[in-house]
């Protein structure tokens, strides 16, 4: 199978990976607890959460929106049909990757659990190292120096 082919991923890791981080930082808080507490005033917390989950939600479903506008796969396991930059592309080159980790971030203010900003960070370290390298090698096959052009305008997280 030629490159031009090739699909980015086998199986779609990024959603595993920060549920799993989820996971472990809800079990990490429980049974480890080493972490100080990110209590505080609880309105600043809430209200900063909630808040950051409006905008994870809002550029995840604006990212998922623009992919089916362009005629082109949301699943990170299936060949892209076309290169996208427009909407949240034109800003960051992972945007519902980046919803993903600010929800996780959301999730550790909202619960004053502060392993969620170390699951965050894991979670978006291993989904660059997993996921993000193996896209990006897809797309360049696919797209060669438009791909490269994109790259070099837009950043791969913010």
């Amino acid at each position: 199978m030629n490159a031009y082919r090739l699909k980015p991923l086998r199986y779609p890791w990024p959603p595993v990976l920060y549920a799993l981080a989820i996971a472990l930082a809800f079990f990490a808080d429980r049974y480890v607890g080493i972490l100080p507490a990110a209590r505080g005033d609880g309105y600043f917390f809430i209200t900063a959460g909630g808040l950051l989950v409006a905008i994870a939600i809002a550029l995840d479903l604006w990212a998922v929106k623009t992919l089916l506008d362009c005629h082109t796969t949301v699943l990170p396991n299936r060949c892209a049909q076309r290169l996208v930059t427009t909407g949240p592309f034109r800003f960051t080159r992972n945007p519902i990757y980046l919803g993903y980790t600010l929800l996780t971030v959301a999730f550790g203010l909202l619960t004053g659990n502060a392993w969620f900003f170390v699951a965050a960070i894991t979670a978006a370290a291993l989904t660059t190292t997993v996921a993000i390298r193996c896209e990006e090698m897809h797309l360049l096959a696919r797209f060669g120096a438009d791909f490269e052009h994109y790259c070099q305008h837009t950043r791969r997280w913010i």
